[in-house]
């Protein structure tokens, strides 16, 4: 029989819920079945705990919560093959494990073989490799599996292929970043072509901190063609019937890989809308100075959470201009949420009398601004533990990059959409975002960036042009490039010196500053793990 019934089942799960994550397994397939009979419902990696489950696998009460996992699922006896991944321990040694379950019994278990200890992820820490191929009989066709990572290298197609075979299907829990999709698809495809058959890749969609899986599922036939790509960023039980024979699919899906910008964006929603509903939190409050990072900040905001749930703040001082008022009314507006103005001048003139003494005789200079920025960060404080919500920062890459930010100010709160997107691609993004209905006043697109902590500021008094000063970031923080390297591609020695003098010691405040979605292959936080105290020289 070559024609296979399957379900790619993509599901959205929360780490360390492995009881939720076990009745959501058995919810969905029951659904699948309610519809008619399949030959298989296959899940992603590392289902029942989520991924990644970090120290949750050291837990010593790990074993005893998978195997009542397992034993609900087999008890279940549901009349398909059921494909789930899963923590497992063998003798002394934990391995990532996919496990088949057919009739009520557990009837073939796969270690994965390679696992990655690079960027975001640190399986190593924690797993033993496999090293042996797994076959079993899925309605006559012997049937392999792999685990994510496997997918990347030729050793586990090889041994699958050299084991007799025909179809293999490989369980994902694979992040999100620019161009991810189309990397995913290029190597299945030179894995099925490598092994002549076809690949069921099923992949995890959810946000956990700062990774975002964005789901898109294929098959991919023996030739390397993609016959069915399933919608990214959403939850389904996709069915379908695969023909061994040729790799078609009916009925036939193939949805559009998302364009960079309409990914980016929809990364960025969900990461959000799955960190402030995984965590319970009420909403989200946010400063809205009437810039771009809180104007794009708060239609993310909206569009995963819904305006009920969005609370915007706009708190002048004396240099606040009055086109940024407006404009953050204006967006506020259009977008429906609740807004509020609380003006940080009273709080601010206490402060400076209480210090006037420690101040005295000296010249006004950074401590001030500071000082502003920190009295907003007490009011959104104070808003978030009254009523329960998120405070949300609105940096962005280039400004955590170089410290063009102030710690327990505008650093203060519990996450920050943007901390992995340059300047330069909040721009676009913002534009990107009008083009699904004009929520941003194009006066907050077009004029140049302010901190508005001093008369007639500029970030660019205090900053390179960010199409300069993001360049030169992307070739030291994501390819690590050195400033001499930089320096050969034509940027000036001066402008490479001082953003790079600037990334190495504000390395401090990125320790301390909140979580945020990331979208590139080098994010700030578990990318990027460089001392705060250092003697490495400027250059190197």
């Amino acid at each position: 029989m070559s024609q296979l019934q399957l379900v790619l089942a993509q599901i959205n799960t929360l780490v360390g819920d492995i009881p939720g994550n076990t009745a959501k397994v058995l919810a969905s397939a029951r659904e699948v079945l309610e519809r008619g009979p399949v030959d298989a419902i296959i899940y992603p990696e590392l289902t029942l705990t989520g991924y990644p489950p970090e120290d949750l696998l050291l837990r010593p009460s790990l074993d005893g919560r998978i195997q009542r996992a397992l034993d609900e699922l087999l008890d279940a006896r549901l009349p398909t093959t059921l494909v789930v991944g899963y923590p497992r321990r063998r003798g002394d040694k934990l391995y990532n494990m996919a496990g088949v379950i057919q009739a009520g019994k557990l009837v073939a278990e796969y270690a994965k073989q390679c696992l990655p200890n690079y960027q975001v992820f640190d399986e190593k820490r924690y797993f033993v490799a496999g090293d042996q191929p797994c076959l079993f009989d899925l309605c006559g066709q012997p049937t392999a599996l792999t685990v994510c990572e496997d997918i990347w290298h030729p050793e586990p197609m090889a041994q699958a292929r050299a084991a007799g075979a025909r179809l293999m299907l490989n369980l994902n829990a694979s992040p999100y970043h620019q161009g991810k999709q189309q990397e995913r698809e290029a190597m299945i495809a030179e894995r099925a072509r490598e092994g002549k058959m076809p690949v069921v890749y099923v992949n995890l969609v959810g946000g956990q901190d700062e990774l975002v899986f964005d789901g898109g599922s294929v098959v991919v036939d023996a030739q390397g063609t993609t016959r069915y790509r399933v919608p990214a960023y959403s939850e389904g039980n996709y069915r379908l019937q695969l023909d061994l024979a040729t790799g078609h699919c009916d009925p036939s899906l193939l949805v559009p890989v998302p364009e960079r910008l309409s990914a980016v964006y929809q990364t960025l929603v969900l990461g959000l809308c799955d960190y402030v509903t995984k965590n319970r939190f009420n909403g989200v409050v946010l400063g809205l100075s009437g810039g771009i990072d809180s104007a794009l900040t708060l239609a993310i905001a909206v569009d995963a959470l819904g305006a009920d749930k969005v609370e915007a703040v706009m708190m002048p001082f004396r240099y606040t201009s009055d086109l940024s008022k407006n404009d953050a009314a204006d967006e506020a507006a259009r977008l429906g949420v609740r807004y509020g103005s609380i003006s940080i001048e009273p709080m601010y003139e206490a402060f400076m009398a209480a210090l006037a003494d420690e101040f005295a005789g000296t010249r006004r200079d950074t401590t001030e601004e500071n000082l502003q920025a920190r009295c907003r960060g007490v009011v959104l404080m104070a808003i978030s533990n009254k009523k329960g919500y998120l405070v949300l920062t609105t940096g962005n890459k280039s400004e955590m990059a170089v410290g063009y930010s102030t710690l327990y100010g505008d650093m203060a709160g519990g996450f920050d959409v943007l901390k992995d997107v340059p300047k330069t691609l909040v721009f676009e993004l913002a534009r990107y975002r009008n083009t699904l209905g004009e929520v941003i006043p194009e006066t907050v697109i077009t004029r140049p960036p302010s901190a508005e902590l001093a008369p007639d500021q500029k970030d660019e008094d205090s900053l390179p042009p960010y199409e300069i000063l993001d360049q030169i970031l992307a070739l030291y923080v994501e390819q690590d490039q050195s400033a001499e390297a930089i320096i050969a591609r034509g940027f000036t020695r001066e402008q490479v010196e001082r953003v790079v003098r600037l990334v190495d010691i504000n390395e401090y405040k990125r320790r301390q500053a909140p979580i945020g979605v990331r979208i590139s292959q080098r994010g700030f936080g578990r990318d990027r793990r460089y001392p705060i105290t250092s003697g490495w020289q400027l250059g190197d």
